[in-house]
Parts: C-alpha cells; structure tokens; sequence
C-alpha cells in the first residue's frame, strides 16, 4: 500500500515545493515595496478613523512583523495562478482525457473569483464595517487600533470572502465530473443557508450587519451554482428515472 502511494506523495512534494519556490521569489520582491502595500491594507481603517483615533503598534517589533506579513499577503495573491495551477495538475492525472482540458480556464476561473471576492470584501464590506465598528461609542472611548490585531482581521476578511466566491467554480467542476447534479443542490439548499450564516457568523465582526453583507453574496452564489451545474449536469426528468428503473 505504501509502495502505491509513494508516487503520489513525490509527486505531490514536487508540487510543494514549486509552490514554495514560487511564493518566496514573490515575497522577496513585495518585502522591496511593503510600505505602499501596507498602506493599502491600512487604508480601510484609516478612512473609518474620523473621529481622531489612530492606529498604533505597541509590541516590540510589530511593525516589522506586520510588514512581513503584509508583504506575504501579497506574495500570496501574486502566486495564485500558480498555486491554482499546480493544484491541478497535481489532481489532473486521475482525470480522464476530456476532463484535462479545463487546465487553463480552472487557473483563470478559481484566481479570478478569487480576487472579485477579495475586492467585495476591500470595496464594498470593509468601508461600511470598519466604520460601524471603529466609531461604534466614539463618545465614550477613542479608538486605538493595533496595527497585528486589524492586519489578522483584515486577512481573514480578505480569505474568508476569497474562498467564498469561488464556490461557482468548483461546483462547475464537480458536476463535470458528475459528483453532483442540480437537483442535489437544491435539496441542499435550505442547509446550505444555515451553514452560509453560520461561516458568516464566523468570519465577520459581531454586527448583522457585516453578517448579512457576507452571508447574501454566498447565496447568490449558491443560487448561481444551481444553474450552472443544471447546464452542465442536470439531473434526470421524473419520467426518465422511472423508465430507468423499470427496465
């Protein structure tokens, strides 16, 4: 078992370490420009800072450790067409023929929802959630934020909504393969909800409102699924399901 097993786990190392060679070339050039990443990243929180607080470091060193992995952060999104591509073709050798095909468009489809998940959450989530929870009391306390604290929230943020919007794709790849049809995501769907909210629940700040702001594109999405994978793999009519099991 182990002897069988062995070629994957090469293989598998290869691709590892591909990645890894990938991800620290790119660190090392985004290290070069981390102060405009950084302020990138920043910029949410400063815009919802109006009412005279201010971001701050008070542990020995954190502005160093922030931009390191500021600079991670970016590395990483530079590498997803690789990171995505090596994925696949780690995966690919189990596929058939026909289903190898879809290499590229799987790297454009996956990096690109990857990034319009990003950009809702910087564009459109953070703006409207920074504020109510930055400014939140602001007559009682000023706000005084760690720049380690928001840099591991916004991250979370950022990957949370990322992997979230790419739940068209790998639907679109499952019905390929024909692990699920539509009529299967549409008997999920009511479970599907509750776990939607529950992950929003989660990953955004304790206010409904950034909830909702989350949970509601997720079920879009799930909704925009159905219909893709009814285009791809729908499930067989009543009518022919009975003559199938008939015959």
């Amino acid at each position: 078992m182990l002897e069988d097993l062995k070629p994957h786990i090469i293989e598998l190392r290869s691709r590892l370490i591909k990645i890894v060679a990938v991800l620290l070339v790119a660190f090392f050039t985004c290290f070069a420009f981390w102060e405009p990443i950084l302020h990138w990243i920043l910029l949410p929180l400063n815009d919802a800072l109006d009412n005279g607080g201010q971001v701050i470091a008070y542990k020995m060193g954190e502005q160093f450790f922030v931009a390191v992995i500021a600079a991670f952060f970016a590395a990483l999104f530079v590498s997803l067409p690789v990171i995505f591509y090596q994925i696949w073709a780690f995966v690919a050798p189990g596929l058939y023929a026909n289903e190898k095909r879809f290499a590229v468009p799987f790297v454009l489809a996956t990096t690109i929802m990857f990034l319009i998940g990003a950009a809702f959450a910087y564009y459109i989530v953070f703006p409207y959630g920074f504020a109510y929870l930055v400014n939140f009391g602001a007559s009682e306390a000023t706000a005084m934020i760690s720049m380690g604290e928001y840099l591991s929230f916004f991250l979370k943020l950022i990957f949370g909504f990322g992997v979230s919007f790419e739940l068209p794709v790998f639907c679109f790849f499952l019905a390929k393969i024909g692990l699920i049809d539509d009529r299967s995501l549409i008997s999920f769907f009511r479970y599907a909800v509750v776990l939607i909210f529950i992950f929003a629940a989660i990953l955004t700040p304790p206010d409904v409102l950034t909830q909702f702001m989350m949970a509601v594109p997720l079920i879009v999405l799930y909704g925009l699924s159905i219909l893709i994978v009814r285009m791809i793999n729908p499930a067989p009519k009543e009518s022919e399901s009975v003559k199938e099991t008939d015959s």
